[in-house]
């Protein structure tokens, strides 16, 4: 069986019908992207691909790697002169859909570790207009160091930084040839925060008023908000994906079919990426905070506000619990009746269809979410995605939200545990079965002392831990026992959850 390469798009190699497959010819390149892992080509190059096969870019894709090693990955891409195969799977107004396409835009992959010339070739190339990166959420970070013409930077933004300089003095200053940066990376401000630090090195190295002029005002880099599940390399089912396309794909990707990019940038970029234009799901906008904050409250706080909950209970994937009918109707009281109503600062339409999508996605068959691995860090998730909310709901109805209320104590519930084992707190559910709680070590030490000091199963005791968690500042930076009758309809919420069914006091609370 071939190996997926370009010669199979002009030899006559017969693809299924089902496949989709963008633009067949190699395009200039106009990209340049820091990442080459399964996020960025399930979601970036999936987009470019979208946007050459409507003719509406012309553009491919260089990627480069971030960080030393991950040789493997780079050598089975070019192998593949850059193409690859998505497979997005998820539901879709309540039915499964399927969507298979050969990913074209990715021309090739360049190590800089071992390739450096080729890689500082790519800031003299006059067709080179946008620049995208993921280099995790630590990435975009500032730390001295010297400039270097021998070997990559070490920081991102310095990386950045050196290929603008390089990129400056090749076209003399020219300001057409500025850059369009987009990151993807997962922390606030992500663009304006790399500028600042690219601005940073350029002071730290001397580069002059010039360059500093010119990454002002010739540069753009707009900050972002990235949003699709991609559960990449499909190892339990390459075997029949083989026989299904009948080539061999070694860096094939899966995903679901849910995505949206929010882009904060000036308007003119969506006349360069008529993304929209073309039905998929990205957003240009003056100001990206509305976005995030629908994405924290809805998506990311349904997952807080039941998870704990629903594992008391007994469900350990999140499509159990969206199958269990109690828990169902529990989120969508939680959504519908408490977190959009608060979100008063917000388009209702918006709100509504985006909860909408957050049920397909939960009840998406093709992903396996673990309940313990969405637990992880579930106090500064808490403080985040679900505190706010309640105390937008008090401000606006001038009561406590049922269902958000006790999510809380659903949290004191899960962090149960009395013994650290390997820096880790062990808890136990349904009395006896062991399973880990994973936060940060204060926040795991506080809830040991605090289990050892107070008795569950009493009244008085689940008053107590209560207390001690909301008057921890260091968690909620305020005492959360200050909110008119928070902590004692928590404390009730508790013993009921410690000395009986989990489920029946969400059945009751619905």
């Amino acid at each position: 069986m071939e190996k997926l390469n370009r010669n199979l798009l002009t030899n006559g190699f017969k693809f299924n019908a089902d496949l989709t497959i963008g633009q067949r010819e190699v395009l200039p390149e106009k990209v340049i992207q820091f990442g080459e892992g399964n996020f960025l080509r399930a979601f970036v190059d999936y987009m470019f691909d979208a946007l050459n096969a409507e003719g509406k870019f012309g553009g491919g894709i260089t990627l480069i790697q971030p960080i030393p090693g991950g040789d493997m990955i780079r050598d089975f891409i070019n192998e593949q002169d850059g193409l690859y195969t998505l497979i997005a799977r998820g539901r879709e107004n309540g039915e499964k859909v399927v969507s298979k396409r050969l990913i074209t835009s990715v021309n090739r992959c360049i190590n800089p570790y071992v390739d450096l010339d080729t890689y500082n070739k790519c800031a003299e190339n006059p067709d080179l207009r946008f620049v995208v990166s993921n280099t995790t959420e630590a990435g975009i970070a500032y730390k001295p160091e010297p400039m270097a013409d021998d070997k990559p930077q070490d920081a991102f933004p310095a990386k950045v930084c050196n290929f603008l300089y390089k990129r400056f003095k090749a076209f003399d200053g020219d300001a057409s040839k500025g850059l369009v940066f987009i990151p993807c990376e997962l922390i606030d401000d992500n663009g304006k925060t790399l500028k600042k630090y690219v601005l940073q090195y350029a002071a730290d190295w001397s580069l002059g008023d010039d360059f500093t002029s010119w990454v002002e005002n010739a540069c753009i880099f707009t900050s972002t908000l990235v949003d699709r599940i991609v559960t990449g390399y499909p190892r339990d089912e390459v075997e029949e994906l083989k026989e299904e396309f009948g080539y061999i794909d070694n860096v094939i990707d899966t995903s679901e079919i849910f995505h949206t990019w929010v882009i904060e940038g000036p308007a003119e970029l969506s006349e360069e990426l008529p993304f929209d234009k073309i039905g998929l799901n990205v957003i240009f906008t003056p100001d990206v905070k509305p976005y995030k904050k629908r994405k924290v409250r809805i998506l990311n706080g349904a997952h807080t506000c039941s998870v704990l909950g629903a594992y008391l209970s007994g469900h350990t994937f999140v499509g159990e619990m969206m199958s269990d009918k109690v828990f169902y109707t529990y989120l969508e009281k939680a959504l519908n009746e408490e977190v959009m109503p608060a979100l008063t600062d917000l388009d209702y339409d918006d709100l509504k269809s985006f909860t909408d999508a957050v049920f397909d996605r939960f009840q998406n068959p093709y992903i396996k979410h673990k309940i313990l691995d969405i637990s992880l860090n579930s106090t500064a998730k808490f403080k985040a995605r679900v505190l706010p909310t309640i105390k937008e709901y008090i401000a606006l109805k001038g009561s406590l939200p049922k269902i958000l209320t006790f999510s809380f104590a659903a949290y004191v519930g899960f962090y149960n545990g009395k013994e650290m084992r390997d820096g880790l707190l062990i808890g136990h559910r349904n009395g006896s079965e062991e399973y880990i709680i994973n936060d940060d070590k204060s926040a795991l030490e506080f809830f040991a002392d605090i289990n050892n000091k107070y008795d569950r199963t009493t009244k008085e005791g689940c008053e107590a831990v209560i207390k001690a968690v909301c008057a921890n500042t260091d968690f909620w930076g305020e005492d959360l026992g200050k909110i008119d009758g928070f902590a004692d309809v928590c404390a009730d919420y508790l013993y009921r959850l410690t000395t009986g069914s989990p489920k029946a006091v969400v059945e009751d609370l619905i």
